[in-house]
């Protein structure tokens, strides 16, 4: 009796733990999705792959089957896009996915595929889909963004724009892939939700804001696309493989990336898909301790060219402001309209291998910006020093490409300076400019300004609290 009242319990248990579950996508009937992988240009060798790994994924997770659109440049693809993706034939599908097609496919109305998203349907595409269509602007509106070129495949460190997406909550903040990284045009950040992106060029690893993947709606419409999945490994590690630079857990991340951009493609899984402010945002903390953005991390405003006809080498990129220097030509300094007396400042500051660049007190004492991470040790003129003025008291410099912090406070004449967290300066006094001066008014009310002449540096995070 005692051990048929136990299975009892143990059944009851079990219904009320099955009952009692959220309702999960395994449950429902699959999804038909269309998997296209013709091409008009280039042709890639992870085509296989990707067409193996999407029906795997399909039928591991119970969330969608998969029918094809195949073919070559060669013109084979032409029966099968004008069979299967015609304005009657999309009917049964509720999704499409682009993935890896090039060139100017033969669907038979372009616009009634267009229109076929906006009543409700996902579309998702990898990598070279940004390389189809380059004829066709309503495509690429769609889509987000363009294809415009590329370097030599990269080792890159993906930054996580959004941890609670279906796409990228594996991931954690960054994600390291070995890939070919797309170099994208007409991408505008206020039309997309941000999933993954670079804060420097993948291969020149100079600042700038490189979109990686991304979401949004399209009428009633969802669209993913990810620019990564160039290579076999990234599909799907293959020990086998003659150049193998991805480990297993990098293709079953990107695997994971994939279908959950599928899942919240086809409305499975939920998630945001509203651009995402670059607004700076102070902390309720500062705000309450008086600061202010220096910078707004949307546009330029409160700043000017320290010589209007001189290259407009600054922008602001994704809560940056990037100064880029043009080839065999120089940048200009920047300059905030406003001036100030007494202050703290604090601002982020990312220098690349080899650059230089100044952060000015007043328009008049430069806070040496260098990278001297090789070096060791700083000298006059080294990393946080007060340019031919005083040294930094210690060496606290970070590898170029990461993003080191500053703290400044000016009273008077005297400035104490806090470098990664690391105090080097304790009121030296600055009884002097110390070059590259916008005036020799020492002591006075005066600018920030941003040294660009240089070379090539990002700012972000820039606030002020003026202080009496």
């Amino acid at each position: 009796m005692k051990h048929r009242l136990t299975l009892t319990w143990t059944k009851t248990l079990l219904t009320l733990t099955v009952l009692s579950l959220p309702w999960v996508a395994q449950s429902a009937e699959p999804k038909h999705m269309l998997v296209v992988t013709a091409t008009k240009g280039f042709r890639h060798s992870s085509i296989p792959t990707a067409e193996r790994i999407l029906a795997e994924l399909g039928k591991e997770s119970g969330v969608f089957d998969v029918d094809y659109v195949r073919g070559g440049p060669d013109g084979r693809d032409a029966a099968d896009l004008k069979e299967k993706m015609n304005a009657d034939a999309l009917k049964k599908y509720d999704g499409v996915i682009f993935a890896n097609t090039t060139g100017d496919l033969e669907i038979p109305d372009k616009e009634a595929f267009l229109a076929w998203i906006k009543t409700g349907k996902a579309f998702v595409g990898m990598h070279s889909c940004s390389d189809t269509y380059p004829h066709f602007p309503p495509y690429i509106e769609m889509l987000g963004g363009e294809f415009l070129t590329h370097q030599a495949q990269a080792q890159v460190e993906c930054l996580n724009m959004d941890p609670s997406s279906p796409a990228t909550k594996h991931l954690g903040p960054t994600f390291n892939v070995f890939d070919e990284i797309y170099i994208l045009k007409n991408f505008h950040r206020g039309k997309v939700h941000g999933l993954l992106t670079l804060d420097k060029h993948p291969n020149s690893r100079l600042p700038g804001d490189y979109a990686i993947a991304w979401c949004k709606e399209y009428g009633q419409g969802r669209v993913f696309y990810t620019s990564l999945g160039h290579r076999e490994d990234v599909w799907d590690a293959d020990p086998n493989l003659k150049d193998r630079r991805n480990p297993v857990e990098v293709s079953k991340a990107y695997q994971a990336h994939i279908l959950g951009g599928i899942k919240w493609a086809l409305g499975i899984e939920r998630g945001d898909a509203k651009p995402q402010s670059t607004r700076l945002a102070l902390s309720p903390n500062e705000v309450q301790a008086g600061f202010r953005p220096l910078f707004n991390g949307e546009d330029l405003t409160g700043w000017h060219l320290r010589h209007a006809e001189g290259t407009a080498s600054w922008s602001a990129q994704n809560g940056m402001l990037v100064n880029t220097i043009p080839k065999d030509g120089h940048g200009t300094d920047l300059v905030t309209d406003e001036k100030f007396q007494n202050f703290t400042a604090r601002y982020e500051f990312m220098v690349p291998k080899g650059s230089n660049s100044g952060f000015y007190l007043r328009g008049r004492h430069e806070i040496q910006i260098l990278d001297d991470y090789d070096a060791g040790q700083t000298g006059p003129g080294g990393n946080g020093s007060f340019y031919n003025h005083t040294t930094a008291s210690k060496f606290v410099s970070r590898k170029p490409g990461e993003w080191q912090t500053t703290e400044v406070t000016l009273i008077g004449n005297k400035a104490s300076v806090t470098l990664n967290g690391v105090k080097i300066h304790d009121n030296v006094v600055l009884d002097r400019a110390t070059g590259g001066e916008l005036d020799g008014n020492v002591g006075a009310p005066g600018s920030f300004f941003l040294q660009g002449d240089h070379g090539a540096i990002a700012f972000r995070n820039m606030r002020v609290k003026p202080l009496p």
